[in-house]
């Protein structure tokens, strides 16, 4: 029997309308994605006469200290390590997670610990206030293992934030450092996989992903190598560090390889907070008034 008329177009309309639900949908996106990254910004000038490099570790794995963290001792450097309280102990497809004896050995060895959220949330899917909540609450997590430690820069955990999550944890860090996928789409720029140059957002800085670029080492290079012409603030991330690595991860030889082309680039190697206070201090006077 023939489909009628009405039914073929019936059918066209249907299509029709999910065409542009999905155009629309993916217009409030694109918009959402350009207010982050236009919007509520902490605007710092990268000026400094060294080139800056810092090593930083999200969840973390208890290999990226005990593999990782052994290789930056071992060339006199530190690293950041971002936690999720919620986390510690646990197992995971990076491995054993963090312990609470841990934390205290990092920070006496002068890395810095820094916030992920209480329960790895979801920087693009978490409401602002669910998301605020878990920030308060990773930091009375780490009161109560490390009284009188405090947080003092933000990794934003599995993406890039949405504009409310942005500004909720504005109020919290000195700095925050974008996380490892983006809404859909990396930026191009602000938060995306590149190093800090020019002027950068404070509440939404580039970083490296190290997983994402260890079958391209010439690229990897390229940055170590472009962070110096230009002298930036490169920040690398990764997560576990162990011979036989998660997606999320890489290896001991390949982070070595990293750590060393870092320093032969004459670059500074430091945790993101100290780095954040070189870049401060280098600030004209008049612009460090008006902070």
């Amino acid at each position: 029997m023939p489909v009628s008329k009405v039914a073929v177009m019936n059918q066209q309309v249907s299509q029709l309308e999910s065409a542009a639900a999905r155009y629309l949908a993916k217009a409030r996106e694109r918009f959402a994605v350009q207010a982050t990254r236009a919007l509520v910004r902490r605007q710092l000038a990268v000026r400094t006469p060294v080139p800056l490099i810092s090593f930083t570790f999200d969840d973390f794995p208890r290999s990226a200290f005990l593999e990782a963290g052994a290789i930056l001792t071992r060339y006199g450097v530190r690293g950041t390590y971002y936690a999720s309280l919620g986390l510690m102990g646990e197992q995971s497809p990076m491995g054993l997670m963090f312990q609470a004896e841990d934390l205290e050995e990092l920070l006496h060895l002068g890395h810095e610990l820094g916030c992920h959220t209480f329960g790895h949330c979801h920087s693009w899917n978490t409401p602002a206030d669910v998301y605020e909540r878990a920030i308060v609450e990773n930091q009375k997590a780490l009161t109560q293992v490390l009284p009188g430690i405090k947080f003092e820069t933000f990794a934003y955990p599995f993406s890039a934030p949405h504009l409310g999550v942005k500004r909720v944890a504005a109020r919290h860090f000195e700095c925050c450092r974008a996380g490892g996928l983006s809404a859909r789409r990396c930026f191009s720029h602000a938060g995306g996989q590149t190093f800090n140059s020019g002027v950068t957002d404070l509440n939404l800085l580039c970083a490296v992903f190290l997983e994402k670029i260890k079958d391209s080492p010439e690229a990897l290079k390229g940055f170590i190598d472009q962070n110096a012409r230009e002298r930036g603030w490169l920040i690398f991330a990764t997560h576990d560090v162990r011979d036989a690595p998660s997606r999320f991860g890489c290896t001991p030889g390949f982070f070595e390889q990293v750590v060393q082309w870092s320093l032969e680039s004459g670059a500074r190697v430091l945790p993101v907070v100290k780095a954040l206070e070189v870049l401060r201090a280098s600030q004209p006077k008049q612009e460090r008034k008006l902070r």
